[in-house]
């Protein structure tokens, strides 16, 4: 799937990730844990190829033994590699349906598609008039983030990272967000979770834990990482 070889990246000079090598999995869940402003954004950013982003020449970011580290973004997500926002950006005048029949016009047709959109969005207690609105325009935390979810479950991503999907989101949203993800990514997506919640991860239930601390990666782990991690925090990683 996806294999992280010496990524060490920086943002307008500053260095953000020292180092970091990883294989992620095709169709395993992880989670990627640690402090606030120890790199996890920025290793999202990183893999999804936001233009800010400077590689060093060591860096490697390989999908399907292939070196996408200097592929736009746009080429990335046309590979199969999709971006959940942590802070979901509004798209004035583009509603959820325009903006998916755009990414699926060869896949799927306008009628099949809003009424896939429709089945989702009850699902997941969305309510039917956010889907003729523009996009995240004035919407809740939680509307924005179960929106997200919908969009990842619609363009069935190789891929899938999801930059803190349960923050700003209630206890009911929250199981509501990852129980749908569960039951509807495909068994072959690759999925990632930048959480701080160890509820979240309850529901989603991931095979491997990453802690990325000071911009590199400390510890690798099963679930009983994530309990050490609530209960002791980070400082002894």
């Amino acid at each position: 799937m996806i294999s992280i070889k010496n990524l060490s990246v920086s943002i307008e000079g500053k260095k953000i990730l020292n180092d970091i090598s990883f294989d992620f999995k095709t169709g395993k869940t992880y989670a990627l844990m640690g402090p606030n402003g120890s790199g996890k954004s920025t290793f999202a950013s990183a893999i999804m190829g936001h233009p800010d982003i400077s590689y060093s020449s060591a860096s490697k970011i390989l999908f399907d033994k292939r070196n996408i580290k200097n592929l736009s973004a746009d080429k990335r997500a046309n590979l199969g590699i999709f971006l959940s926002f942590q802070t979901p950006l509004e798209l004035p005048g583009v509603s959820v349906f325009a903006l998916l029949r755009l990414a699926l016009e060869k896949k799927i047709t306008p009628i099949a598609l809003r009424e896939k959109i429709k089945v989702y969005a009850a699902e997941l207690h969305i309510k039917e008039e956010l889907l003729k609105r523009s996009l995240n325009d004035g919407f809740s935390g939680g509307e924005k983030k179960k929106l997200e979810a919908l969009q990842a479950v619609m363009l069935t991503p190789r891929f899938a990272l999801f930059d803190e999907i349960d923050t700003g989101v209630d206890t009911d949203a929250i199981k509501i967000i990852a129980r749908f993800l569960k039951k509807y990514l495909s068994p072959k997506t690759t999925s990632v979770f930048i959480t701080h919640s160890t509820r979240f991860m309850r529901y989603t239930q991931p095979q491997e834990v990453l802690v990325i601390k000071d911009g590199r990666l400390v510890k690798t782990g099963k679930d009983t990482l994530a309990k050490k991690i609530e209960r002791d925090g980070f400082k002894n990683l």
